[in-house]
């Protein structure tokens, strides 16, 4: 049994002087440490939602950025096809006046010459007549 006498407050006072000596250097300082390490584990929490969001924005922004160059580079491809069409009609076009140009000039070559054949020919009809003339009678005229 416990008995009531001096030595009972002696070890109350000891007792609650302990506590106030543990409190002081133990769990004070524990106390300190959890509330630090709670408070920086919420700033990471939120750095981490923060830099997330981010992420995502960025992704996004990302995304559209490359929808946009698509867009972009097909349009820059229609007018590089278009102008291409074009150079390539101006290109066709010339070669054909090219073309009409020279089949003009082959045709009056041709008539030159045809021209030019002709007139010797007429001048010939005399001498081809006579032989031919000659080989149907079988005798010189």
């Amino acid at each position: 049994m416990v008995s009531v006498d001096g030595s009972l407050f002696i070890q109350i006072i000891n007792f609650l002087f302990l506590l106030f000596v543990l409190n002081l250097v133990l769990f004070k300082p524990i106390r300190q440490i959890l509330l630090e390490r709670e408070k920086k584990m919420a700033g990471l929490k939120e750095s981490v939602e923060n830099l997330s969001e981010e992420a995502v924005d960025k992704d996004i922004a990302y995304k559209n950025g490359l929808k946009g160059a698509r867009t972009e580079g097909l349009k820059e491809k229609e007018v590089s096809v278009e102008q291409a069409s074009q150079e390539e009609k101006e290109i066709i076009d010339r070669i054909n006046k090219k073309a009409q140009a020279n089949l003009a000039k082959i045709r009056d070559k041709v008539a030159g010459e045809t021209k030019k054949a002709r007139v010797e020919l007429e001048k010939e009809v005399d001498v081809f007549a006579k032989a031919i003339s000659e080989k149907i009678l079988g005798r010189a005229c």
